[in-house]
């Protein structure tokens, strides 16, 4: 038991810390802007950052790296270093072409798009179109690093990642406080310099992620040869993994569209609230990945009563963790908010400390959902927590909130009840789901 959990925290903390680190960067904009410019600045990052990651996540950081991970460790755990490799190739040129894409997009469309996000004209709309044209210059880094990371967890490696999302922290922070606020002769540039110090952050995180490749087990080429057989293997991995992010993220972005009718007092103190739950997804993320790479690993080496295993205690631990940042948010909701946002603003920090305190509710819901995916995943499984992540998404969520959100005009509190309620029904499906199939296919007499 000991070996198994040591081996989960061996991967595990590194991912947790890595992910830590990358929401710090949006979670740090949030609060110097917040603090600098209010809540139109926090709207207007919020709203921007929240379209762009929608849909980097959806297709590469929880769609194509993922899937990669899935692929490299089965094939590793296989000693089929030749498959990882040709795979991790074929991965990293679709991420570039999607990168190109993305990145071409944000930068000649931002003003449309934020429109069709409901952004208001006046006071947002302005400060959200020149924070997502920055932002875009550098997306195409942001994505590549994204692929290497997934590349190097299928080597049960979560160090390297953890060491570039330090650097990009590092860039990312020391450039939000001289650009933000103008320090050290640099000119006060408010939102815009938010955005500068985002986008040289990633870039740095390349450059770094660049010293790193020799600790993968074989050399990645990307004019290697290409396989059909396995470029289908992954896209058909990718495909399900990408529509389950899209599922989940397209779903809030809308429900950040239909919070935006409720005005820029509610919008700022759910993005805050979002932004400091974001934190408490961080362990959940990281046993999932760990859990992806190991289940992977012994499903390739057969071994699938450690693999089992695996599941069981990343459960458990993520569970714990997790359970802890609720009982951080049920007890001390108020002077979080508050760090956020201007003293002045009581109004938002009023609403937030309700809003975070209802989301204590979700943490360990989300911690049981967030693991049995990636386990699902890992034994190359990516469908069925599509299918879930969908229903309880666009079936129990999305019409719930249109209609007390957008109809009945009801505080965005509700917003935060109706998710509590759908992390719970959801991590009771994925839990009885997996131990079915589990059984099926992978149960030793």
């Amino acid at each position: 038991m000991l070996s198994i959990i040591r081996e989960i925290l061996k991967l595990a903390l590194p991912a947790v810390g890595e992910m830590v680190l990358y929401m710090m960067i949006w979670v740090l904009d949030t609060l110097m802007i917040g603090n600098h410019t209010g809540q139109i600045g926090v709207s207007a990052v919020g709203l921007s950052s929240e379209i762009m990651y929608t849909f980097t996540n959806m297709l590469v950081a929880m769609g194509l790296s993922i899937s990669v991970t899935s692929i490299v460790s089965r094939s590793i755990g296989s000693r089929d270093f030749e498959k990882a490799r040709i795979t991790s190739d074929i991965a990293l040129k679709i991420g570039a072409i999607i990168a190109i894409l993305l990145g071409v997009i944000f930068f000649t469309f931002p003003k449309e798009i934020l429109t069709i996000a409901k952004a208001d004209g006046k006071y947002v709309l302005p400060l959200a179109t020149k924070y997502m044209r920055i932002c875009s210059i550098a997306i195409v880094f942001n994505v590549l690093t994204s692929v290497f990371n997934g590349i190097f967890r299928g080597c049960r490696n979560t160090k390297s990642p953890l060491y570039t999302a330090f650097i990009v922290n590092v860039v990312n922070v020391s450039l939000d406080y001289i650009l933000i606020f103008g320090k050290f002769g640099a000119p006060e540039m408010g939102v815009a310099g938010g955005a500068i110090a985002t986008a040289l952050g990633n870039i740095a995180g390349f450059l770094f992620t660049m010293t790193q490749l020799k600790k993968i087990p074989f050399k990645v080429n990307l004019f290697s040869e290409f396989k059909r057989e396995y470029f289908r293997e992954l896209v058909k991995l990718s495909i399900p993994s990408a529509l389950q992010e899209g599922a989940f993220s397209i779903n809030r972005l809308i429900n950040v569209t239909l919070i935006m009718t409720l005005g820029s007092l509610a919008f700022a103190a759910n993005q805050i609230t979002i932004n400091i739950e974001s934190i408490s997804f961080m362990p959940g993320w990281g046993f999932a990945i760990a859990c992806t790479s190991l289940v992977g690993y012994s499903i390739g080496e057969k071994d699938y009563k450690k693999a089992k295993s695996y599941v069981t205690y990343s459960m458990v631990l993520s569970s714990l963790v997790m359970g802890i940042f609720a009982i951080i948010f049920l007890v001390s909701p108020e002077p979080i908010i508050t760090a956020f946002i201007k003293d002045s603003e009581k109004e938002v920090i009023t609403i937030g400390s309700a809003c975070l305190m209802i989301a204590s509710i979700e943490q360990i819901p989300i911690a049981i959902s967030m693991v049995l995916g990636g386990a699902l995943k890992g034994t190359g499984d990516s469908k069925t927590p599509f299918k879930i992540v969908l229903f309880t998404n666009w079936v129990i969520r999305l019409p719930l909130v249109y209609y007390f959100i957008y109809i009945q005009k009801a505080p965005v509190t509700y917003f935060w009840k109706i998710t509590a309620l759908q992390w719970i029904i959801e991590a009771i499906i994925i839990l009885v789901v997996f131990h079915y199939k589990w059984k099926k296919n992978y149960e030793v007499e």
